[in-house]
């Protein structure tokens, strides 16, 4: 069983398929802004008028589109990462929550408020907040990515052999599932908020941020569970067990943040990138005793 997972793990994400991926993320990124750019003109232009989208008023808006495709290649990448070890995957989650976050800073930009105190404004405070963030992040994700890069790799054993096939296997059930939760969170979504006409109905971007992504990292938690599990069969070293454990609560981190607004949002997210890059540190000097 392990090796059909090996066999068909290597076919599914082959270097020809994640190029077709690539390539279509990236025609798909051009269309989508394009198409997006479009429905602003004419949304702007009043030939037809939909009033409650805040996505289609200014033209930066427009990023938000191929955001998101890349967010989804993302998110293949790390269903493809996911069984090489534990540290390449949270660092690969680390990066998407960084990404969502940027995002989030391209649809917030209509509502900013420059005729008032900038500093009264919630709109105004939020976006400050996202951008600190990013810094914050991106400056925390390199010292993570450099801890990482620092471990000098060992020879893989019979045991971690079949324990990547095992989460090869996992990688494998996870794509299929993921796919089915995306497009039934899309298809919700547009079912009770895409009646743009009925302006009875109203949505916000922090809405739209949280479609898919709670249920994926809820899935992505579970599916971390079950690899830690799978690990007790072949390690038994208390340091990798703590490790393993605090990688996984740094995605749940992650996965509350999205209940979360403001200020609360951001730091969350921050806490689990810091938390994990604590982790990893304390994990590098354990092992050196």
């Amino acid at each position: 069983m392990l090796n059909f997972f090996e066999i068909l793990f290597e076919k599914v994400f082959s270097d020809k398929n994640r190029k077709k991926a690539e390539k279509f993320t990236l025609w798909s990124s051009i269309i989508g802004f394009i198409a997006h750019l479009f429905l602003i003109y004419l949304n702007t232009s009043q030939i037809i008028t939909l009033k409650n989208d805040v996505l289609l008023i200014n033209p930066i808006s427009a990023i938000y589109t191929p955001f998101s495709i890349i967010l989804i290649y993302e998110i293949y990448l790390l269903i493809f990462f996911l069984p090489r070890s534990f540290t390449t995957s949270v660092s690969k989650q680390f990066e998407i929550i960084s990404l969502i976050l940027i995002r989030r800073i391209f649809g917030d930009i209509p509502e900013i408020n420059t005729n008032s105190n900038w500093f009264k404004t919630q709109e105004n405070i939020d976006l400050i907040y996202s951008l600190l963030g990013v810094l914050i992040l991106y400056y925390l994700i390199y010292q993570f990515n450099k801890l990482s890069k620092r471990r000098k790799p060992k020879k893989i054993s019979l045991d971690i052999s079949n324990f990547i096939k095992s989460k090869k296997g996992v990688s494998l059930i996870l794509l299929p599932v993921l796919i089915i939760v995306s497009i039934f969170s899309l298809s919700d979504w547009i079912i009770n908020n895409i009646y743009l006409f009925n302006e009875n109905i109203s949505y916000s971007v922090d809405d739209i941020n949280s479609v898919f992504y709670n249920k994926f990292f809820e899935i992505l938690i579970l599916a971390d569970v079950f690899i830690l599990l799978l690990s007790f069969q072949y390690t038994e070293k208390y340091s990798q067990l703590i490790r393993n454990t605090g990688f996984i609560i740094s995605t749940i981190l992650i996965r509350l943040s999205f209940s979360a607004t403001g200020l609360t949002n951001v730091l969350l997210i921050i806490s689990s990138v810091l938390f994990g890059l604590i982790i990893l540190k304390v994990y590098e000097n354990y092992e050196k005793l």
